[in-house]
């Protein structure tokens, strides 16, 4: 019976077919190259439309670079903000298979929609002059039309986002220690597949798009897209499935709601006299007992037993809660802190597909003196390449250096890898605050201010996209894990998409700062820190306020850092 037992998870996953899943035919490496694949398709989908999406707002639709800036900004930070839909119906009531196959059809139908407005006469702008110098007007109507399909595809990648990653993740039975450890790399490979993806688009696609029009660069992504769902598609009977445990919300809102209840009940001297489900399993479906911590005291006044709560009844959740289920609002307010010292670091990250891309189009984008251009978006490849580069030698490397120094088993606690790249990301700052400021020298020293390009490489550009591919691997595969193993079992979709806010967040504060930079540096009829002309602005003093900001927030990393306490789960779940 023993044995019989033991080719089952302890995890509570189930087979596609709802059964128990067997270890031997289920999950692990076997299921991942089918996710792996859905992502790295995906991404490439994702970055070919939106790499070099402000040059599309500034050409193709006719807008101001600080207003093309704005409106990727927005349409990013709303890619990152929908996950909490997808997040909230994976956990709640579909599971993440479903939800996954789901938000995928809506994206094949955005990314469609997208190839046809930027193709089909009457839907496409009107342009006319050589390609790459054509001025081109559009009607409101095109506008709208361009913005519906950019929109639907932010639906349909906000369902897949925080659901692919907890899925793989999933496939590593957590209560197995062998499986387990497969966990942290599963989430090293997962952002490795992100960057393939990302490094085909951010060169073939950005140059398709740049050479062939913008026909070819969106309708490519959409094959590509629909590739993504037959993937993922293609590995359902491999799959280990988490049962939705109901509404997160909800449980989260019933503990608020009993512990303001109970405000004036003094709590009980012995932890164990607090609720708690008699049985091995907890009572929400898919999620481990966990233990009580002290820290948050007030909310355990929801699991302290009074004479009007009729236990031997049925308990009214809004008036009695378990310990687990007390412990799971815990657990998502200790996030919170840690959360939010994320916005700063994807403002920085934000500027690649911006500010970065406007810098490198006042640059000489010549390959040596040949007559061959780099497209000024393309240069986000060298983030992709130092994500590529730095992925296996962490995973490889790193990890069993500084394994044999803390004794962790992954090396660094997810904590300090995602402040180590926080230090990255104010280099790369610097970095192109330091450009900007010789950039802007040779334009005084030789009047360049009129020149479309200066006679300055590109690839001076180089080192800050490359210091912010390094901070990604320690900062958001960092945050990846650490958000997903420090959330309640039946919570894991909403903590990733609570990480992936993070990226919202940091894209609406870079356009708020933008906004408010160019109100103020425009008073009294100056051109700004962000005018139309680069060579005539002070985009530096932008990248120095990122900076200071940057140090700021890393000081306040390390502070809530020290406070955090770790989740303790209880048991298994079979």
């Amino acid at each position: 019976m023993g044995e019989e037992e033991d080719i089952y998870t302890k995890d509570g996953t189930l087979d596609y077919k709802g059964n128990p899943a067997d270890k031997t035919k289920t999950g692990t490496w076997k299921a991942c190259p089918f996710i792996l694949g859905n992502e790295c398709c995906e991404r490439l989908a994702y970055y070919g439309m939106s790499t070099n999406l402000v040059r599309y707002f500034k050409h193709q639709l006719d807008q101001s670079s600080s207003t093309a800036s704005k409106n990727v900004l927005d349409w990013s930070g709303t890619c990152y903000i929908t996950p909490l839909i997808g997040a909230f119906l994976a956990d709640a009531y579909l599971g993440r298979y479903w939800t996954i196959a789901i938000f995928s059809i809506i994206y094949v139908i955005g990314m469609t929609f997208l190839t046809v407005t930027a193709s089909v006469s009457g839907l496409k702008p009107v342009c006319h002059g050589p390609r790459g110098e054509e001025t081109c007007q559009v009607t409101d109507a095109q506008s709208a039309t361009f913005f519906v399909a950019l929109y639907l595809i932010a639906l349909g990648t906000g369902g897949i986002k925080p659901c692919v990653s907890s899925y793989g993740a999933d496939q590593f039975d957590d209560a197995d220690e062998a499986e387990k450890k497969h966990k942290s790399s599963f989430f090293n490979w997962f952002y490795f597949s992100i960057n393939i993806g990302a490094l085909i688009a951010s060169s073939v696609l950005v140059w398709v798009q740049d050479n062939e029009g913008w026909g070819w660069g969106f309708g490519i992504p959409a094959v590509t897209m629909a590739i993504a769902v037959v993937s993922f598609f293609s590995g359902t009977r491999l799959f280990r499935n988490q049962k939705p445990g109901g509404s997160p919300l909800t449980r989260i809102c019933q503990v608020v709601v009993a512990s303001i209840r109970k405000h004036k009940v003094e709590l009980p001297a012995e932890e164990s006299l607090l609720y708690e489900t008699a049985d091995a399993e907890s009572n929400i479906t898919g999620s481990r007992k966990l233990d009580h911590t002290k820290d948050f005291s007030f909310f355990d006044k929801a699991a302290v037993e009074i004479q009007s709560d009729n236990i031997k009844e049925s308990v009214n959740p809004w008036r009695l809660c378990t310990v687990t289920q007390v412990e799971e609002l815990k657990a998502i307010v200790r996030l919170l802190p840690i959360w939010a010292t994320g916005i700063i670091f994807s403002a920085v990250y934000s500027q690649m597909s911006s500010l970065f891309v406007l810098q490198g189009e006042r640059m000489d984008t010549r390959v040596g003196n040949s007559s061959f251009k780099i497209p000024p978006a393309s240069l986000s490849i060298f983030d992709t390449l130092s994500v590529i580069f730095w992925v296996p030698i962490y995973d490889r490397f790193i990890v069993p250096v500084t394994r044999k120094f803390t004794g962790h088993k992954n090396g660094l606690t997810q904590l300090q890898r995602m402040g180590i790249g926080l230090f990255i990301s104010i280099l790369s700052m610097i970095a192109a605050a330091v450009l900007e400021l010789i950039r802007l020298r040779m334009v005084r020293e030789h009047n360049y201010y009129d020149l479309p390009e200066m006679p300055m490489s590109i690839m001076w550009q180089v080192p800050q996209y490359f210091l912010i591919g390094c901070a990604e691997v320690f900062t958001f595969i960092g945050q990846l894990e650490f958000f997903y193993e420090q959330a309640p079992d039946a919570m894991r979709s909403l903590c990733s998409a609570l990480s992936l806010t993070t990226v919202a967040l940091g894209n609406y504060l870079s356009s708020l700062l933008v906004t408010i930079v160019t109100s103020i540096s425009t008073k009294n009829g100056n051109l700004g820190w962000i005018p139309d002309n680069l060579n005539r602005g002070h985009l530096h003093y932008f990248f120095w306020l990122l900076t200071v900001l940057s140090v700021l927030n890393m000081g306040a990393f390390l502070l809530v850092s020290k406070w955090y306490t770790y989740k303790r789960p209880v048991g298994s779940l079979r």
